[in-house]
């Protein structure tokens, strides 16, 4: 098992012990602010009535997204790190 799917089971496990769903959770990332990234973590979301709201850092290099949103369940949750993943240079906290 890689240190990826380690780290989604134990989420999954920790998600269902802690969360009665549906439930709002949420995502918090930061993405550079020299490219697009901060649009495609946006565009991931819309259109799903999730309250998004962005906050750049003091240097202006980096900017945080926090996103809320109804989940159905931890498979929900999990599928938008993954989603999440593939966007250039972005950390999911």
């Amino acid at each position: 098992m890689s240190k990826k799917e380690e780290f989604y089971t134990k989420l999954k496990s920790q998600l269902e012990d802690t969360t009665s769903f549906p439930a709002d959770y949420m995502y918090k990332f930061i993405v550079p602010s020299n490219e697009n990234q901060e649009a495609e973590v946006q565009d991931m979301f819309n259109n799903k009535g999730a309250v998004i709201t962005t906050k750049k850092s003091k240097t202006g290099k980096y900017i945080s997204v926090s996103i809320v949103l109804k989940v159905q369940d931890s498979k929900e949750v999990i599928s938008y790190y993954k989603k999440a993943e593939k966007i250039k240079g972005i950390i999911s906290l």
